[in-house]
């Protein structure tokens, strides 16, 4: 069966929810897809959204890291999502809040069965924090397939920009999981046509395809 290119531009916001349980609350009647973003607070998580969907304040960006503390449901089309997850590690943070939303994290990624596949955002120049590292861990052991965007790419040279994107990659290996690492900018557009296709890759899984299809009107 052909699939037709998902159109990201239209993309709308649809929900927030400080965690899983009022999530499910409220979407609890929507089948489908999710795609959810991951990332340290500073890690251009809002900016990569907008890029990608074409839209200037789909995401609202700030300038004060770590003010993101619900779970942002957008809507791409009937069948298909993506959730931006609060943000994670910013120090300013109280240690409380912090650990809330570790386990929000943690939660969605471990029961959330729509869930499709993982997005984790990393600032180039300070890839596979601490929390980053866990968050493609917990990824991988949901068997869940992980795209590692290095952001901000522009703000290094292209021989230091692969440099990097390579020794992440092998950091990465002995996980063993369905892990994908690409740089990404915001700001210059690089790497976004082949997070564009990883991403229709993974709305378009054979369940959701034959669903869509057995719900279509017969003639």
């Amino acid at each position: 069966m052909t699939t037709t290119r998902i159109n990201f531009h239209k993309t709308r916001f649809l929900i927030s929810a400080p965690d899983i349980a009022h999530l499910e609350q409220h979407l609890a009647e929507v089948s489908g897809i999710e795609i959810a973003f991951a990332g340290r607070s500073n890690a251009g998580k809002s900016s990569a959204l907008n890029a990608l969907t074409e839209q200037k304040s789909l995401a609202r960006t700030s300038k004060t890291p770590g003010r993101t503390q619900l779970i942002n449901v957008f809507a791409v089309d009937e069948w298909r999502r993506l959730v931006d997850l609060p943000g994670y590690g910013f120090a300013q943070v109280p240690q409380a809040m912090k650990i809330k939303w570790q386990q929000a994290l943690a939660e969605y990624l471990q029961h959330r069965e729509c869930l499709g596949g993982v997005v984790v955002l990393m600032d180039i120049r300070h890839p596979l924090k601490d929390l980053d590292r866990q968050m493609v861990e917990w990824s991988v052991a949901s068997e869940l397939p992980v795209l590692v965007l290095l952001t901000k790419a522009d703000k290094l040279t292209q021989s230091a920009r692969m440099k990097t994107v390579n020794d992440v990659r092998k950091a990465l290996e002995e996980l063993k999981g369905e892990v994908i690492v690409e740089p990404f900018s915001a700001l210059k557009g690089t790497g976004k046509e082949k997070v564009l296709s990883i991403l229709d890759n993974w709305c378009h899984p054979q369940w959701l395809v034959d669903g869509i299809a057995a719900a279509q009107p017969t003639e």
